[in-house]
């Protein structure tokens, strides 16, 4: 089978986001000495730190992309919710935030009242595993700005949550503290979260033809359903981890970029790398779409986030009990490796074909 392609460019969505944070840092002082002073400007973070009278405040905004398609082939509309409430609350998560509320808005093409309530109950469903509160939102009704697969309504769903910095951290986590030799772990995702969608869709109606989400991934389970999990949603362990009095020196939320670029984040403010050694396999399903496709392990760590959701920076010397603390309260972790002086990351990919992948935490390319 002919190697697919992504579609989507990474090196240029970057830099696309640095001309946006660029433009935005020129409004900072904006409030300066006001109510919703920003605080903390840490670039390349996951969200930033707005004091609003000695109140800390995060704030973050994302959506759930192309995934959308997967419910409009299924007809399963009411998991959507988890997804489109991971990608903010762990994005907060991230920076030590315990997540408070969250915002949505629902562009549609033409409106459909089963399909909203199918989709509002996941996202209050979420909401409740998240310990957030949905204080508002928007359905947008835009015709044939709005399209998608299927003759129902289509849409795009995004999001907006704010979340308090708890009064347990002096200031927002940001990889500000780490030092060689701190330990890297890592916690298992259920799938391919809520990015890299793109690509999937092209490998599996390349293998399959239009229809591919009807193909049976198991005897139970089609392949649209399998797609379709739902994100793990990491942030209330996070809450509880720092409430519980546990250092966490950095967090990367490993989302559209792989782990690198994402954990590169977490390093960049003491210009540090990391050697993963022992990171999570990914699921059967990824290896899966890997081989169908004939993406290489260089892209598919790029673009998904191959079994591993989310890392923590922790000291070596708490490493093993708080590795024992996440896996009491439910999530799958283990040490996958450790903080190095050399500005690069080895990955040890667990994918078809393993490799030690070496990846430049100056330039982001790949050596």
């Amino acid at each position: 089978m002919k190697k697919i392609e992504s579609g989507t460019n990474i090196d240029l969505g970057n830099k696309c986001s640095q001309i946006a944070f660029g433009w935005a840092k020129k409004t900072f002082s904006n409030r300066s000495g006001k109510a919703g002073d920003l605080k903390q400007g840490i670039e390349g973070a996951f969200s930033n730190v707005i004091d609003y009278n000695g109140v800390r405040i995060g704030i973050t905004s994302d959506g759930i992309g192309t995934k959308v398609e997967l419910a409009e082939r299924t007809g399963i509309y009411n998991t959507l919710g988890y997804d489109l409430v991971a990608m903010v609350v762990d994005d907060l998560a991230a920076n030590g935030f315990e997540a408070a509320n969250l915002s949505n808005i629902l562009d549609v093409d033409l409106l459909d009242a089963e399909i909203v309530d199918q989709l509002m109950m996941g996202l209050a469903e979420a909401a409740d595993f998240s310990g957030i509160s949905v204080p508002g939102g928007e359905i947008a009704e835009l015709g044939n700005r709005i399209g998608g697969w299927g003759d129902r309504m289509h849409f795009n769903w995004c999001s907006t949550a704010t979340g308090i910095l708890p009064d347990e951290l002096k200031e927002a986590i940001a990889g500000q503290t780490i030092t060689p030799g701190d330990k890297v772990i890592s916690l298992a995702s259920r799938g391919f979260r809520s990015n890299g969608f793109s690509l999937l869709r092209k490998v599996l109606q390349a293998k399959f033809g239009e229809n591919w989400h009807e193909e049976k991934f198991d005897k139970e389970t089609s392949w649209g359903e399998k797609l379709l999990t739902p994100c793990q949603i990491y942030s209330p362990l996070i809450t509880k981890l720092i409430k519980d009095g546990k250092e966490i020196k950095g967090i990367a939320h490993i989302t559209g970029g792989g782990i690198a670029d994402n954990l590169n984040r977490v390093l960049k403010l003491t210009k540090s790398g990391a050697r993963l050694d022992s990171i999570f396999a990914p699921h059967g399903f990824m290896q899966k779409v890997q081989s169908m496709g004939q993406i290489s392990e260089e892209q598919a760590y790029l673009i998904w986030n191959m079994g591993n959701g989310m890392m923590l920076v922790v000291s070596n010397d708490n490493a093993d009990e708080i590795c024992n603390i996440i896996a009491q309260s439910g999530y799958d972790c283990k040490i996958a490796g450790e903080i190095t002086e050399k500005q690069e990351i080895v990955i040890h990919s667990q994918g078809n074909e393993p490799q030690i992948l070496v990846y430049d935490t100056n330039s982001g390319q790949v050596k």
